[in-house]
């Protein structure tokens, strides 16, 4: 099992949203956290997916939009 923790800035939030939706759909795992962070109101977003290499192509295509940042870890 890996989790998959993206974080994003309000403004990116805003802009590419829709598109990231568009994209987790895409892999096989699971939303097991999503937070609206008080103040700066940026994105934090936690995924569990199976297999490594999903985990990985996941956060390659998190980090081509603007302001994202991904990276995961064994769970």
């Amino acid at each position: 099992m890996w989790r998959v923790i993206i974080q994003c800035s309000a403004e990116s939030w805003a802009t590419h949203a829709k598109a990231f939706k568009a994209m987790a759909v895409q892999y096989p795992g699971e939303s097991i956290a999503s937070k609206k962070m008080k103040g700066d109101e940026r994105r934090i977003m936690e995924y569990r997916l199976e297999n490594v290499s999903d985990a990985e192509d996941f956060v390659a295509e998190c980090m081509t939009l603007e302001g994202f940042l991904a990276t995961f870890e064994a769970l």
